[in-house]
């Protein structure tokens, strides 16, 4: 039996958390292009651009010659049909929860030989969870939120992120449809439903533009909620909340824990 071993040694990343990952666990160096939309870690930038979320400069990838080439979502099947017709390896995922989330990462750190690194990083991240809920815990009150992906149409949070507001002892007002809407389109909802819910809380991360938080509390529905009343409006970076990846851990735990234990001091 043949003991050769194989990982990728060139590898272009059309979506930001699998940069953060490989930079996470030392391996960087595999890393052959990025999204533009990359911004963790500070280091992003020392690697070129050769996407956007739903377009790929096919020219600058079939330059590079990667082995593989790791994207996110039925968003990019187009990009992926046009690479893989090119004769080149292609892994999108589709992770949607946080389980889903530390299966990915097992599996990416597994694909590129690192599966040592790999256990010891998410055992990291385990601790930052089981501090979130401790923290949970302690709370007096549990904040009902909003959390808004887009404003026009109004879309509330994806799954992670609703996830994350629970863990952190938040309770997503449109938890049902977080947790059952798999596209977007499945996730709209009108400021007439979002007012009639009251939430305490809003947290706004717009993918791709930046929050106006002032239209948001200016929307006639929400003006008596609890949330405009007593100024609990804010933008969250999309880098971390939208990115289905290791920032939701390393740095949005902390935010939300922050902004949840801030409300109860209140």
């Amino acid at each position: 039996m043949s003991n050769y071993r194989y990982s990728p040694e060139r590898i272009i990343c059309m979506t930001e958390e699998s940069v953060e990952f490989l930079h996470a666990i030392g391996r960087s160096d595999l890393i052959a292009g990025v999204s533009v939309y990359a911004k963790r870690p500070a280091e992003v930038s020392q690697h070129p651009v050769i996407s956007s979320f739903t377009h790929a400069n096919l020219k600058k990838i079939q330059k590079i010659k990667p082995d593989l080439v790791i994207g996110f979502s039925d968003i990019q099947k187009d990009i992926a049909k046009e690479l893989i017709s090119e004769g080149i390896d292609v892994y999108i995922s589709n992770q949607r929860s946080i389980e889903e989330i530390f299966r990915y990462m097992w599996m990416l750190g597994n694909m590129v030989g690192e599966g040592s690194k790999t256990e010891i990083y998410l055992q990291g991240l385990e601790e930052k969870i089981s501090a979130a809920r401790s923290f949970a815990k302690t709370l007096k009150s549990r904040p009902k939120v909003y959390i808004e992906e887009w404003d026009e149409p109004q879309i509330c949070g994806i799954r992670w992120f609703s996830e994350l507001v629970g863990l952190c002892g938040g309770v997503d007002i449109f938890e049902a449809k977080s947790m059952e809407g798999i596209k977007a389109s499945e996730r709209f909802v009108t400021s007439e439903e979002v007012g009639l819910n009251n939430p305490d809380i809003i947290l706004a991360s717009w993918c791709g533009k930046k929050v106006d938080i002032e239209s948001i509390k200016a929307r006639p529905e929400l003006k008596n909620s609890s949330a405009v009343k007593n100024n609990q409006v804010y933008e969250l970076e999309p880098e971390i909340f939208l990115q289905p990846g290791p920032a939701l851990f390393v740095d949005g735990i902390d935010r939300l824990m922050d902004l949840f234990g801030s409300f109860n001091s209140n």
